[in-house]
């Protein structure tokens, strides 16, 4: 991976930071996204102690507010000349329902719109990198979920854990039509499922406000699958697919739903031209 810029989002903490060690390790230029900036330095160390290597940026952005992504994007885009591998790793799981800056309910916006807009506003940086990579951290919970696109804000009903389990099949139609979307153009675009160390965020699932208690072992054993889309050669033909434990498993697949949630993550993102 030397020579190779990957982004990871969410990687002050968890499967995130794991997944940055691992990269570094393998050689890659690494930056951090992160919202906080006293955790973000404080795993910038870690992950530099952890790797050997200095070779690790970090920036700022909270991926609730549109306005932030497209800083963050242009921020990469100055900073980058190449971008080769972007992994949407960040995702939160609020209790109770709330909105984002922008109005909007927050799962969604965090867990299925600040990926499709910030991989929207560096696609053609990605190209220009080719071969170059889109991996989508989801989870198993969205074979039992469904999209609701009368009701995507969750207005009417809001449980944490069927809105995140919505999110997450988001993802996989995302990286399907992206997929789609990217044939030929030498980027490609895959989803995945990490496993379930105890993170904070599964805490959250769980339904109650915690600390994980993951070992870095446990948390390092989980980011193996986003590490392997990101490193592993010869896996083009594989685009779009759905992998865990580092292998294609069967996932949702509905074409038509996954073009009506592009069209309406365009609207809702501002990219009114499909992206």
């Amino acid at each position: 991976m030397d020579g190779k810029v990957c982004i990871v989002t969410g990687a002050n903490a968890g499967i995130g930071k794991a997944t940055a060690v691992g990269l570094a390790q393998r050689g890659a230029t690494v930056v951090m996204v992160c919202r906080s900036e006293e955790r973000g330095q404080t795993a910038r160390q870690e992950i530099i102690d952890r790797s050997g290597s200095q070779a690790v940026h970090l920036l700022l952005a909270d991926l609730a507010s549109q306005d932030d992504i497209r800083q963050l994007a242009q921020s990469l885009l100055d900073q980058f000349a190449q971008i080769h591998v972007l992994i949407n790793n960040a995702a939160i799981i609020p209790l109770r329902r709330s909105l984002s800056v922008d109005g909007l309910e927050l799962q969604l916006a965090v867990n299925h719109l600040a990926p499709f807009l910030l991989t929207n506003l560096l696609l053609d940086r990605l190209k220009a990198s080719a071969p170059a990579r889109v991996i989508t951290v989801s989870s198993g919970v969205h074979r039992g979920a469904t999209i609701n696109f009368d009701d995507l804000q969750s207005e009417r009903r809001y449980h944490h854990t069927d809105v995140y389990a919505m999110t997450k099949l988001m993802n996989v139609l995302f990286t399907r039509e992206l997929a789609r979307r990217l044939q030929g153009s030498g980027v490609t675009a895959y989803s995945l499922h990490p496993g379930v160390p105890s993170t904070r965020l599964s805490a959250h699932y769980a339904g109650y406000v915690g600390e994980g208690r993951a070992s870095f072992a446990d948390l390092m054993r989980a980011a193996q699958t986003s590490i392997y889309l990101a490193t592993a050669p010869d896996i083009e033909n594989l685009n779009g697919e759905y992998f865990a434990n580092s292998r294609v498993q069967s996932s949702a697949s509905d074409p038509a739903a996954a073009q009506k949630l592009w069209q309406v993550s365009a609207e809702l993102t501002g990219l009114t031209n499909g992206g």
